[in-house]
């Protein structure tokens, strides 16, 4: 048995991230909760563990710069924990606005259905599906080996949720009448790599991430063009956004004939969501 503080401790020196000390206390105890069932309090408490050795394994793929989230193979988003692998996008919690601000748009009776699109873990469908379970859901990605994950999260969330393999740059699709649609596209240029960490670079799914440096909006003319053949008359539709291009993206929305576009800005005051009534 091991005394769990000073293991935690032990730890700390072992991982040299270029991180705070702040965020690798914060990876570390997510490894102590998924490893041991040891929450914050428990180890400051220094309550006993067994097995210490078997997180050397775990250290040694944190100082490689594997995201934690694929280490354990989940990842936390509205409160609930996902199953994830680097075939799909590691949720984020600006990504949870998103959901946010669809359920304070809607009754907890609403009916209707619901597009999302590029699901990636599935998050953002099965937490609304959760959270307004009179609607119907529908969830594309280009990706098959996103859509496997995604699925494997509604079957652990006992949710119904439509899956499709679709490229809405290229592909038509044979919807209508949809209530809201929501998407967290692909949004960040080639040019901006050199800012991103590495544990983005080497391990997240480009397609997922990345845009050209000629077109970055690609994907939201795409789906303003799709939700403005699909939603009722009524319809509203929820992007998430590039802080960079939150004012293009309105333009985008509005020029294609939709009211009430708006822009929201994120916990750290960052253009982060555009929302428009068709």
């Amino acid at each position: 048995m091991t005394n769990s503080k000073e293991l935690f401790n032990r730890l700390m020196g072992k991982i040299d991230l270029e991180e705070t000390p702040d965020e690798i206390q914060s990876i570390l105890y997510l490894v102590f909760e998924h490893r041991f069932g040891l929450t914050k309090t428990d180890i400051l408490a220094g309550k006993e563990v067994e097995r210490a050795d078997s997180c050397d394994e775990i250290i040694d793929r944190i100082n490689n710069d594997e995201p934690i989230q694929y280490i354990l193979g989940v990842a936390d988003f509205y409160g609930r924990q996902f199953i994830v692998t680097p075939s799909v996008l590691i949720p984020r919690t600006e990504t949870e606005l998103l959901v946010h601000d669809v359920i304070a748009h809607c009754l907890p009776t609403a009916q209707g259905t619901i597009l999302d699109i590029g699901t990636g873990t599935g998050c953002i469908a099965i937490s609304l599906a959760k959270e307004l379970p009179n609607m119907k859901s529908v969830a594309t990605d280009v990706s098959e080996d996103a859509l496997k994950i995604a699925q494997v999260n509604a079957d652990r969330f006992n949710v119904s949720i439509k899956f499709l393999c679709n490229d809405v740059l290229n592909d038509s699709l044979p919807l209508r009448n949809l209530d809201i649609i929501v998407s967290n596209p692909p949004y960040v240029s080639f040019r901006e790599k050199s800012r991103m960490k590495k544990n983005v670079l080497l391990f997240e799914p480009p397609v997922a991430i990345f845009v050209p440096d000629d077109d970055p909006l690609v994907f939201y003319k795409a789906i303003a063009s799709l939700a403005w053949k699909t939603l009722t008359s009524s319809g509203k539709v929820w992007v998430e956004i590039n802080e960079q291009f939150g004012k293009e993206v309105v333009n985008i929305f509005s020029g294609k004939g939709f009211q009430q576009v708006s822009l929201r800005r994120d916990f750290s005051g960052k253009d982060r969501i555009v929302m428009a009534s068709r």
